[in-house]
């Protein structure tokens, strides 16, 4: 059983066993590719461009805001999107949507040899009335020929109203999620032009509002075709910027309030944390290729939890199967989608999640709610990035990481490559490197470092001739030794409560401990207390040799100082203090 809690606390989609079945690709030579059986030179440019400089000009040139627009406001025609709404129509519903995407899809790839392959996704499940779903996709072959690793963009375009099966009313559905649908659409014309090592799929996905069922039927396709995905970009609610008067935590800071330069980046997890580290791979290509050609630097937010409070995006389904996934989100949202609260006044989730309106009463609309040239910033960062995954090396196989006095770490890699150039990074107190070491000539390597704290987290990528870094490997703490089933003396010098990341911190953080001898035990807890001692709250956690991690979700727009501590057994083995600031 599966359950996704789609809205805060009033709202559970329940969907028992996944009934999907007929999971089927229409175009048998997408399919193909995506699995891999397929000769590359077929699919080859005339003239090939993939010099790592020349794509990431292009993609922060080509981007087009005049586009990006056009495109929502076509969606936007289609009055309603719905799941379960007509798929007959030519002017109106979901399929008349899908085939919209689909015939634009097809013109990006007549302009360039033909090379993108298109087509739908089917699955068959019983949702909103409607038995027969279709993903919308377009292909871009890879050119490695011994790699056919897949690369995923992807945003849901189905729309909703307050009712979740509502066919009837006008779900225009313009920030949730015409603006990713486009997004996406816009890196499909712009990247088909180039060419990439790795098969990038471009796909507007749907049933996300009744449970994230589209994503889910292809990550199941995915898997069970035994398909290495490599990474996941999930685009939903990445156009707008003005917060409505309530917003799903940790989001706005007050109505009206309008943020245009943050975006921030969901994914699940904390210590080796593949989603994690694509996140991470997301904000380092962004600081390191394109923010030097911006005119609008824009700050990535790598968040802690795997979502905002109590919703779900189509990240999670992969995630959940063991890909590399995140989810792009503007930094403002309109609404907490509280639909069935009657106060509730925002837009998303309602008939008035629209293009904009009228201002001067001439018919036209001149004041919009998606800000275009936003969402032509969120489309550079997600192309750039994935841009450079599709084109880089092999991440190394594993390596040695050890701590040894006065702050000095040993790595030796593995690496059947032979790239001998690798970057490495190291965490200390949040989500974010802490510092980066470059290692050329060898794969061995000593570093100092001044970061607070013991037990950092490392990861290391290959780079390759041109500069480019692989994604990071999982990352590991120092290697550490033990005996079995310590006493209560040497539990206390067995275990180390770290400092919790980020600190301090906007809704959740992450406290973790490192255990460097197996135990036995009967029940352990973080416990939350305020300064005054009254416990906040009580974390169940395993004792298990290694990083213990929990993520504790405190709340948005709070503040204060609070104290943390591991209690095993009824015993306080370590207490720490931690900060909350928005």
């Amino acid at each position: 059983m599966k359950k996704y809690l789609l809205l805060p606390t009033f709202l559970f989609f329940v969907n028992v066993l996944l009934a999907q079945t007929n999971l089927k690709v229409t175009n048998p030579v997408a399919e193909q590719v995506m699995l891999g059986n397929y000769n590359p030179s077929d699919f080859m440019a005339s003239v090939v461009i993939n010099d790592p400089a020349t794509l990431v000009s292009a993609i922060h040139d080509e981007i087009s805001t005049d586009s990006l627009q056009v495109y929502i406001t076509r969606l936007s025609e289609f009055r309603n999107r719905n799941s379960g709404s007509d798929t007959l129509s030519t002017i109106e519903g979901i399929g008349a949507a899908r085939n919209w995407i689909e015939e634009k899809f097809q013109q990006f790839s007549a302009a360039n040899e033909d090379r993108l392959q298109t087509g739908f996704f089917q699955y068959d499940e019983e949702i909103c009335g409607m038995s027969r779903h279709k993903n919308t996709i377009a292909v871009l072959p890879g050119m490695d020929a011994t790699d056919h690793s897949i690369i995923i963009i992807e945003g849901h375009m189905d729309s909703r109203c307050a009712g979740l099966c509502d066919i009837d009313c006008d779900a225009e559905g313009v920030e949730d999620n015409a603006s990713g649908t486009v997004l996406v659409m816009e890196l499909a014309r712009v990247m088909s032009q180039y060419s990439f090592n790795q098969t990038i799929v471009f796909m507007a996905t749907t049933a996300e509002e009744q449970g994230l069922l589209g994503a889910n039927a292809f990550a199941q396709w995915c898997e069970n075709e035994n398909i290495p995905v490599k990474a996941v970009f999930n685009n939903d609610v990445v156009g707008g910027v003005i917060c409505g008067e309530t917003s799903s935590e940790p989001s706005c800071p007050g109505f009206n309030h309008v943020d245009s330069t943050q975006v921030r980046l969901f994914s699940f997890g904390g210590f080796n944390s593949p989603n994690k580290g694509l996140s991470r791979f997301i904000k380092l290509e962004y600081q390191e290729e394109l923010l030097p050609l911006v005119s609008v630097p824009m700050m990535l937010t790598i968040m802690s939890a795997e979502d905002r409070t109590g919703r779900g995006s189509d990240h999670i389904p992969f995630r959940e199967r063991g890909y590399a996934a995140m989810r792009f989100c503007s930094a403002n949202e309109h609404g907490n989608a509280d639909v069935s609260d009657p106060d509730y006044h925002d837009r998303q989730h309602t008939s008035e999640d629209i293009l904009g309106v009228d201002t001067d009463n001439d018919m036209v609309v001149d004041s919009f709610f998606v800000d275009f040239n936003y969402l032509a910033r969120n489309a550079t960062i997600n192309g750039v990035a994935a841009s450079m995954a599709a084109i880089g090396p092999k991440t190394p196989i594993e390596f040695i990481y050890q701590e040894g006095g006065d702050k000095e770490i040993y790595v030796e890699i593995t690496d059947p490559e032979d790239y001998l150039h690798y970057r490495i990074g190291l965490r200390a107190l949040s989500n974010d490197f802490d510092t980066i070491y470059t290692l050329v000539g060898s794969k061995i390597g000593t570093f100092q470092h001044d970061s607070p704290g013991t037990f950092l987290p490392l990861s290391i990528a290959s780079v390759d001739t041109n500069g480019i870094e692989s994604l990071f490997t999982g990352e590991q703490l120092p290697d550490a030794l033990g005996v079995n089933d310590p006493t209560l003396e040497e539990r206390m010098k067995a275990i180390e409560l770290v400092q919790n990341k980020p600190n301090p911190f906007d809704e959740a953080t992450t406290i973790g401990f490192y255990v460097n001898k197996k135990m036995s035990y009967q029940k352990a807890f973080i416990i939350i207390y305020d300064l005054s001692g009254m416990e906040i709250e009580r974390i169940p956690t395993q004792i298990q040799k290694g990083m213990n991690e929990v993520l504790y979700t405190h709340g948005y727009n709070k503040v204060g100082t609070f104290v943390y501590s591991l209690v095993i057994d009824g015993n306080v083995i370590d207490s720490k203090k931690m900060i909350f600031s928005n």
